[in-house]
């Protein structure tokens, strides 16, 4: 039924290669001026960027995995399009999506590199993260321009553009059920927002359940087993689906009950020693504590080879699209007033213009980076003549790797839907530390540099794959691209502003790195903010720049085994070593949610209902996650000792006080026990019952409109 409604309005030859001679009609044609932009499709893409930037910006922080925000605000666009008293447009909802979907790329930018900054206890400040998003983000955009029409017109029906077609499916066939669809998002947004505030602002009951407390098992060979019973993770893992969520869990099990049980048990026998820098008593150490001295760097050595793999499996794109991408630029010099509405891009001339703008304003970043950073411990900053020489550098190394890494990730995106930017920002951050160290800059000053290079070409390249997404939506649905562009920018600097507040007031309110209580070293805080891409960037950048000799090479070293066999054996390298890296209780929840949805997917008396109900599980999941993460800002807030910690007026079973300036917290014995977890448990097993609720509901209205 759905491609029926399909070839209503999309031509037949849009997913399919063009003849000789024969041109690609978009649903609205080049003379068609109906509205576009407009101050309703701007001021609702600007709401969708603030709300889905803070929200895909807290999921990547608290679950090592960020929102796909371009699908729910497409189908937002179209709900409260159908709300008001003259109806949107189908433009006016492309430009809702274009705009908005700036908040996924920046979040990702921005949360996969920065946090790496504070796990390292380096100084950063909130100007710092803004103007190093939302330079690379100029730069990425401005850097895939000259590539649009290559990659989205000359190659019609070559290349698939997976999550383009979904969201332009949604675009164009959605209108007739987005009603049913709006509401079932903002529902679960509602649900999820409930459910994760009563946890996190409340503290009505416990949500981290454990097998020592509910059970009574796993203590004491320290084989516990714990689930994070959040809205916010289940949505993860409703969304991620049962095989990707099962092969991330089955990391877990290795590293949890497995790996944790055995390094107890021999090293519980050896007495203290020293690795690392560090010396330990495993026989005195938890099993979190094991797990995060361990087997942590394992996983992190897992993620980070997973990553290069990923970038040299796609060497056929790497090299093809680099040398494409300069035949694009070579043909680019059209004047744009002459050339048809649905082709028409910024000047070629602002297009240079504002690449060289944000290049000079890149190396004036790093060049203030370095006069306010000190050169060592106890020592002042910089000089102007070595922060110019830093700068310099810097500039040269990010516009570099910028320009050649664009093509790679908007071509993969367009290929298999995928941005291999954890792969080309590790690579990023190893050849910035190389060059940093030639030209003489080392210790904090140099991790910092290079971690913020790291930030704006992630920020570029996420920008760039986002963007072409953006232009071959457009390109079918006939939106003008210059508007795209344009508007793209004001979107950048919105989600940059956000990120710039969300990631300092998350490490305010929950710190990314705490002491460990059995050697007191400041060690990540992996059950609150794991943040896993930025823990393999802060150990690869401290292990280069400042101790190398003090790093634990060797279990890196094994986690790069591991990978290579998980390679070898044909499983998905990065969800097994997410898996060993990421707590259990976070991965648990997770496959929890996924367990949920393909239960939903069995039910139902005929395919057609099983199918309909399956369909909801996007809408469902992003808006769980979507209204847990606002929320769980909300009780980030609430947690602040800077704004009052208000939380301690209205927190149920934890008790919250000022002390010295500092909050602390003591959580009272019925809610650490068996009460408040067992509670939490019947509240998680309810919430996966809402879902199926919420499914059922959604398909109902689904079958409806259909029938209409």
């Amino acid at each position: 039924m759905e491609k029926n409604r399909e070839s209503k309005l999309l031509p037949s030859n849009a997913y399919t290669k063009l003849e000789p001679g024969e041109v690609y009609e978009p649903v609205v044609p080049a003379g068609d001026s109906r509205a576009e932009v407009t101050a309703w499709s701007i001021g609702l893409g600007v709401i969708m960027v603030i709300v889905f930037t803070a929200a895909c910006s807290y999921m990547s922080l608290r679950a090592g995995n960020a929102i796909e925000a371009a699908i729910p605000i497409a189908i937002l666009a179209i709900f409260f399009g159908k709300m008001k008293r003259e109806q949107s447009t189908i433009l006016e909802n492309v430009m809702v999506q274009s705009v908005g979907q700036a908040a996924g790329v920046i979040a990702a930018g921005a949360t996969f590199v920065i946090p790496a900054l504070y796990i390292n206890q380096l100084e950063v400040s909130w100007w710092q993260i803004f103007l190093a998003c939302l330079i690379g983000g100029a730069l990425g955009t401005v850097l895939i321009i000259p590539l649009r029409k290559y990659f989205v017109r000359d190659l019609h029906g070559e290349l698939p553009f997976p999550e383009a077609t979904a969201i332009n499916n949604i675009l164009v066939t959605g209108e007739s059920s987005a009603g049913g669809a709006g509401k079932i998002l903002l529902m679960s947004f509602a649900l999820g927002a409930l459910f994760d505030f009563s946890i996190e602002g409340l503290h009505l009951w416990n949500a981290n359940l454990s097998s020592v407390t509910l059970l009574g098992i796993g203590g004491d060979i320290r084989m516990e087993v714990g689930i994070s019973a959040l809205a916010a993770l289940f949505g993860l893992g409703y969304i991620i689906g049962i095989r990707y969520a099962s092969i991330i869990a089955s990391g877990s099990v290795l590293a949890v009950m497995v790996m944790v049980p055995l390094v107890y048990f021999f090293g519980s026998q050896i007495g203290q020693f020293s690795y690392a820098g560090t010396t330990y008593d495993v026989a005195a150490m938890n099993s979190s504590q094991i797990f995060g001295a361990f087997i942590k760097p394992i996983g992190i050595g897992a993620i980070a080879l997973s990553g290069l793999v990923g970038i040299l499996r796609m060497w056929k794109i790497v090299a093809g699209s680099i040398t494409l991408g300069f035949k694009a630029i070579s043909g680019g010099g059209e004047n744009q007033d002459e050339v048809e509405r649905t082709q028409r891009d910024m000047s070629p001339k602002n297009v240079l213009m504002i690449q060289i703008l944000s290049t000079i304003a890149m190396g004036l970043l790093f060049f203030g980076v370095a006069m306010v950073t000190p050169a060592g411990a106890g020592e002042a900053a910089f000089g102007i003549g070595a922060s110019i020489k830093f700068g310099l550098v810097g500039m040269i190394v990010g516009f570099l790797l910028s320009f050649l890494f664009t093509p790679v990730a908007a071509q993969a995106i367009a290929i298999v839907g995928v941005n291999p930017v954890s792969g080309m920002t590790l690579i990023t951050v190893v050849l910035a530390i190389a060059c940093m160290i030639i030209v003489g800059l080392k210790g904090s000053a140099g991790m910092i540099i290079a971690l913020v290079i790291g930030t704006a070409v992630c920020t570029a390249l996420s920008t760039s794959g986002a963007l072409i997404t953006d232009f071959k939506i457009g390109y079918w649905l006939g939106s003008t691209p210059r508007n795209q562009e344009r508007w793209k920018f004001l979107g950048l600097v919105v989600a940059s502003l956000v990120v710039a507040v969300v990631v300092p007031l998350m490490d305010s309110a929950y710190h990314f790195v705490i002491p460990d209580p059995a050697t007191g070293v400041m060690v990540s805080n992996e059950q609150a903010l794991p943040a896993p891409q930025a823990n393999m960037l802060a150990a690869v950048s401290r292990g280069l720049m400042e101790d190398p000799a003090n790093q634990p090479w060797l279990l890196y070293g094994l986690g790069g085994v591991v990978a290579l066999m998980l390679l070898m054996a044909g499983v998905p390298m990065l969800a097994f070593a997410l898996g060993m890296y990421l707590p259990m209780a976070i991965n648990a929840s997770v496959l929890a949610g996924a367990v949920v949805a393909w239960l939903v997917s069995k039910t139902g008396g005929s395919e057609e209902v099983r199918e309909a109900r399956a369909e909801q599980g996007i809408l469902i999941a992003s808006g769980l996650m979507a209204g847990a993460a606002i929320f769980g800002i909300i009780s980030a807030v609430l947690r602040v000792p800077d704004l009052g910690a208000a939380i301690q007026y209205c927190s149920v079973g934890v008790d919250f006080k000022m002390v010295n300036g500092q909050l602390v917290e003591h959580a009272q014995e019925w809610f650490e026990g068996f009460q408040g977890q067992g509670i939490g448990l019947i509240m998680f097993v309810l919430l996966g019952f809402a879902c199926f609720l919420l499914a059922r509901l959604g398909a109902r209205w689904y079958l409806e409109g259909e029938k209409n």
